[in-house]
């Protein structure tokens, strides 16, 4: 289910140049940036979201390097290909961050059910990724993970050799931690790659913060915690059994409404 229309609020006029299905794309790219920065999970102008272009084989969307994530719009994202080259850019003083490029063309090169990939440095995310015990099974939001890769630091995500290896690390999983570096996470949408990315973070939030207590962490046994994943696997809640609906799709509308309530300039 890959949504290709808005369900909420005014988008402005399509540019000409801009299919319908590319200008909705490009608009819950950058509803998504607006929603990392409203939840306090950007670092500057670093990181980056990537959203693959309907119906274009191997291009994506990507933020400008050196542009606020308050400050994306729809029109403003860069289109790149998976060989590094800009097709789109309204901008003489922005390009491509490097390190961008490598990681998010690694996934969307070699994962084509992956529309979108997200990539953060947050302190919590940043503090799990140097812990040797990793993600914890603490807390439901981090049992509703059945698998979180890992990859390891090989120092600037630059040389394009390591597009193989964080492709097999990542493997079938969700999410990633980078190890000593931050978090990665993508979906078959933007708004599942969003849900993702929130909800590791809100689990490695919860974690550092229940270690910082000093106090013996209660970790539930193995049969409980593959329980919990089966029951979250694919539905928001587990209120209602042999009903599936991919994560991201319920809330999307209702935070798209509250970015329209806060500002709206993301659809320019």
């Amino acid at each position: 289910m890959r949504p290709t229309t808005m369900p909420a609020g005014k988008s402005a006029q399509r540019p000409a140049q801009f299919s319908e299905k590319e200008w909705a794309a490009r608009v819950n790219l950058a509803a998504c940036y607006r929603l990392v920065d409203h939840y306090d999970m950007c670092d500057m102008v670093y990181n980056h979201i990537s959203l693959r272009v309907p119906d274009e084989e191997g291009t994506f969307l990507i933020n400008p390097f050196g542009m606020m994530y308050s400050e994306i719009t729809a029109s403003s994202l860069l289109k790149v290909d998976i060989d590094g080259n800009i097709l789109y850019n309204p901008w003489e003083e922005y390009s491509i961050n490097r390190a961008g490029y490598v990681i998010h063309s690694a996934i969307h090169g070699a994962l084509h059910d992956v529309d979108c990939v997200l990539h953060t440095h947050t302190p919590d995310g940043m503090a799990v990724s140097a812990l040797e015990c990793g993600l914890l099974p603490i807390t439901q939001t981090a049992m509703r993970f059945g698998k979180v890769a890992y990859h390891d630091y090989e120092g600037v995500a630059v040389d394009e050799d390591e597009r193989e290896r964080l492709v097999r690390d990542l493997g079938d999983a969700e999410v990633m931690i980078l190890r000593n570096h931050g978090l990665l996470a993508i979906g078959r949408t933007v708004q599942q790659a969003f849900n993702n990315i929130y909800r590791i973070e809100r689990a490695c939030r919860t974690q550092i913060k229940a270690m910082s207590c000093n106090s013996p962490l209660i970790i539930p046994q193995k049969a409980v915690i593959q329980k919990t994943n089966d029951q979250l696997r694919l539905q928001p809640s587990a209120d209602a059994p042999g009903k599936q609906k991919p994560y991201g799709i319920l809330e999307w509308p209702a935070l798209l409404r509250m970015l329209d309530r806060i500002d709206p300039s993301f659809r320019d």
